[in-house]
Order: structure tokens, then C-alpha cells, then sequence
């Protein structure tokens, strides 16, 4: 049967149109140079010194985390979960995005966590808990002010994020280009390697299982991303607001799903006065 006969399994579309509504990598012409620049230009960030890296929070291979200090004593810190949909990446192709933060005084924590299919995504909710859990049990000897913890991530780091609000250590949440309804998650491409179940799809969508707590999210992404990324941050910042959550959408003008994190990058950049805004208390 031609893919045009093909029966819609979400919001209209077929299984076709739905892979690549969610493929980001295709969607993006140049996203693998991206990538590949993200890692060559990681490296010598990861190698200043101080930085401490590889700290264990969990005993699987990739349960640890880089910790970049920034020199300044009860500086506010900043968690970074990075994305890949949950199946690609890992943490050192991202110290880029620390350089931002660093700039603006505050320590960054980037997170590693278990691949799937090796962990469901069950398993990598957790990491991310015991990540934030190991934290908060060494906020003293890391040095960090342990009121002013702001968690982020990008793409499937922006749900790990999102996530953890909640949490006793999160003060605040910056999701950027984020997942937060994995119904759309578990019925294309991305599925064959984490293995959704329905069980999980309720539990670990925070537009279905998060409710409201203190702690204030920003829901940022690139008017040049998918229209489908898109939606899910408008619409999981209408359920937010309507919960009583405290919550600000965040649309970055022209970037799309890579793009997005030069705000992040740059001392001056969007995200990076977004995290200033957030420890300081405001949405």
C-alpha cells in the first residue's frame, strides 16, 4: 500500500509523516556539522583546569557527571542534561554549553546517563534523580548554593529536566526544545529503541504526570524547529499555567533544534539571562 493510503496514528499523520515530524536531525540540513563541532569544541573545555570529571553518582557505566566550577564560592549552579533522544550522545560532546553559565558565575554540572535500548526510559528517569540526589548530598564540598539549583537540558535533556521539578535540590527548570507527551514518542521511529510502554508513557510525560510545585519552568525552543516540537512546549506551558505551575514560554527567533544552544553558549545569550532570571527567583 503507497504511504499516502497509509492510516493516520497521530494527530493525522501516518507513521511516515510522523517520523519526520520528530526527526531533528534530518529537519536540519547541517545538523551533522553541528554535532561534530560541538565535540572538537568541547574538548578543550573539559580539560581546564578544575574541572572534575567523571564523578560517580550511580553505578552503571555512564552514571557520572563533569563538574565545572565556576571559582566563585556559593555560586548558583546549573544542571545540564543533554539530549539525543535518549539513545545517542553523551556528556562530553556538550561541555560547550557550559561556557555560558561559567561566564555568568555559575558551576555546571553535566550529566551522563544510560542509552537506550540498553536502560527504558524508566531506568534513565531515575539516573537523572540519583544525578540530582548525589547533589544535593555534596553541595558542601562542591561549593554551590544549594538554594539556587537550576536544571536544564536540551531535546530529550530538556524532559530529564523537566522531570526532576519537584525534587528538593531543583529551584527552577530551563527545558529547552523539549519532549513532554511521549504518546507521539512511542508511536514512531524513536520507539524502537526505548520500548515504551503505556504504563510509561503516562508515568514519565510531564504533561500527564507532573503537578504543580515551587519551582518555576521556562520552556524554550527555536521558531525554525519542528512544528511538532513546537507545539509540545506551547501546549505543555498551557497545561502548566493551568495547573498553577509557574511557567514561561521562551520562543528564540530564527534558531532551530541546534542552533538554539549558541544562546546557551555565549555569555550574552538568551538562555544564559534565562538561568540569571531563574536564580534569581523570577519566570
Amino acid at each position: 500500500m503507497a504511504a499516502d493510503h497509509d492510516p493516520p496514528v497521530y494527530r493525522g499523520m501516518t507513521r511516515a509523516a510522523l517520523d519526520a515530524a520528530y526527526n531533528n536531525r534530518a529537519a536540519v540540513a547541517d545538523s551533522e556539522d553541528w554535532l561534530a563541532g560541538w565535540r572538537q569544541d568541547s574538548k578543550p573545555v573539559r580539560a581546564r583546569p578544575g574541572v572534575m570529571r567523571d564523578l560517580r553518582y550511580g553505578a552503571a557505566a555512564r552514571a557520572s557527571l563533569d563538574y565545572f566550577p565556576s571559582g566563585q564560592p556559593g555560586a548558583p549552579l546549573f544542571i545540564f542534561f543533554h539530549g539525543g533522544y535518549w539513545m545517542r550522545n553523551d556528556k562530553e560532546m556538550f561541555a560547550f554549553a557550559a561556557e555560558g553559565p561559567l561566564a555568568a558565575g555559575f558551576d555546571v554540572a553535566m550529566v551522563g546517563y544510560t542509552l537506550a535500548p540498553e536502560a527504558r526510559l524508566s531506568a534513565i528517569v531515575a539516573e537523572a534523580v540519583s544525578a540530582a540526589d548525589f547533589l544535593a548530598r555534596e553541595a558542601g564540598p562542591l561549593g554551590f548554593a544549594p538554594n539556587k539549583v537550576i536544571a536544564g537540558g536540551w531535546s530529550a535533556g530538556g524532559h530529564l529536566a523537566t522531570m526532576l521539578c519537584g525534587h528538593p535540590l531543583i529551584s527552577a527548570v530551563l527545558a529547552i526544545s523539549g519532549i513532554y507527551d511521549l504518546e507521539p514518542i512511542a508511536l514512531c521511529y524513536v520507539n524502537d529503541a526505548l520500548r515504551l510502554s503505556p504504563d510509561e508513557v503516562d508515568r514519565l510525560s510531564p504533561m500527564r504526570a507532573l503537578r504543580a510545585s515551587p519551582a518555576p519552568i521556562a520552556l524554550a525552543y527555536g521558531t525554525a524547529e519542528l512544528a511538532e516540537l513546537q507545539r509540545q512546549s506551547a501546549d505543555f506551558a498551557d497545561i502548566c499555567v493551568r495547573r498553577g505551575q509557574r511557567a514561561r514560554l521562551l520562543p528564540l527567533s530564527g534558531h532551530n533544534h541546534f542552533s538554539i544552544l549558541e544562546e546557551l553558549r555565549a555569555p550574552s545569550g538568551r538562555l544564559v539571562q534565562e538561568i540569571g532570571q531563574l536564580a534569581a527567583g523570577g519566570v
